[in-house]
């Protein structure tokens, strides 16, 4: 196994040794790793329902309950990468918004100068752009972005950087590519339509939740498997894309939402795409106290590392 030697607490107890990402071993060196998690526990961003930077901690409680072989591609994350916990992004500026983007910048800086590929849990969906500042600065990316709102709206309470914003002003920055992008499950009434205007306007696939149901999952699958390409391709998932009766922790709750196989089977088909990494956001534990929705949470995170770790690993067998 690739993590064979720091592999001791993803074989004890599931109750036993202090909690990280699914048992993964923690280290601060991004140089032994092909793959970080890390968590980012902020919700300044959050313009209604706060409680997202309770996130990361609770979606390492549940991952916990996590092993390590998939039972449908039968794929083993640590046979194939150096996967390992490298803890928070810290923010000492906790209550400034633009600040608190800029330390996660740079945490996810270096881990773009040490080849590292990040898999996060959030935190409100702002961070997703800070994100994409790091590792998408010197080529825009392409993103399958399941979620019940595109996020591309211009401000929120007069701030341009929300958690409704975030896919916006990484088109205006030039970090991504919105031909390579789709948006899957958008649903809900808006006050405006500005945000699904931009989307469609600026060249993203929007499939809406009715769209969704009528295409079903294989047809997704391959529709934005034909729309991303071989290009370096990001994954945001938000936990508001699934119904809230799977996820009611979260800060904007839409009713119609994607069942939990239903967003399992869409990640399960992104393997072979070329990933270079991923997030799970929005996961507000003060409105579950059932701990579901970090269960649903932790449940995601893993399946994207399943598919980034196959995509990591194919990238180092070809010497890309």
């Amino acid at each position: 196994m690739a993590n064979e030697p720091n592999a001791t607490s993803r074989f004890a107890p599931r109750y036993a040794e202090i909690p990280t990402f699914m048992r993964a071993p923690l280290i601060r060196d991004p140089s032994k790793l092909d793959i970080a998690l890390v968590g980012v526990p902020f919700d300044a961003g959050a313009e209604n329902r706060p409680g997202q930077r309770h996130g990361p901690r609770e979606i390492r409680n549940m991952s916990s309950l996590t092993r390590s072989v998939h039972h449908v591609t039968k794929i083993n994350p640590y046979e194939l990468c150096r996967i390992g916990d490298m803890g928070d992004v810290a923010f000492p500026w906790a209550f400034d918004l633009e600040k608190s983007h800029a330390d996660i910048t740079r945490f996810y800086e270096t881990l773009r100068e040490a080849g590292v590929a990040p898999l996060s849990a959030g935190g409100d969906h702002s961070i997703s752009l800070p994100i994409l500042r790091a590792i998408a600065a010197r080529q825009p990316v392409g993103m399958v972005h399941i979620d019940a709102h595109t996020d591309t709206c211009d401000e929120e309470l007069g701030s341009r950087f929300t958690h409704g914003t975030p896919f916006r002003r990484a088109v205006e920055e030039g970090v991504l590519d919105p031909r390579r992008v789709v948006q899957i499950g958008i649903r809900g009434a808006q006050n405006s339509e500005e945000g699904w205007a931009f989307s469609l306007d600026s060249g993203m696939r929007v499939i809406f939740i009715e769209e969704f149901s009528q295409l079903g999952v294989e047809a997704v699958i391959a529709e934005l498997r034909r729309l991303v390409g071989d290009g370096p391709t990001y994954v945001s998932f938000d936990i508001d894309s699934l119904d809230p009766a799977f996820a009611p922790g979260t800060g904007t709750p839409e009713v119609g939402g994607l069942t939990t196989i239903e967003a399992q089977g869409l990640l399960r088909g992104l393997r072979g795409l070329n990933l270079i990494g991923g997030d799970v956001v929005e996961v507000a534990p003060p409105f579950d106290p059932t701990g579901n929705t970090a269960l649903v949470g932790a449940t995601m995170m893993y399946e994207i590392l399943c598919v980034l770790a196959d995509a990591v690993s194919q990238r180092k067998g070809t010497g890309k």
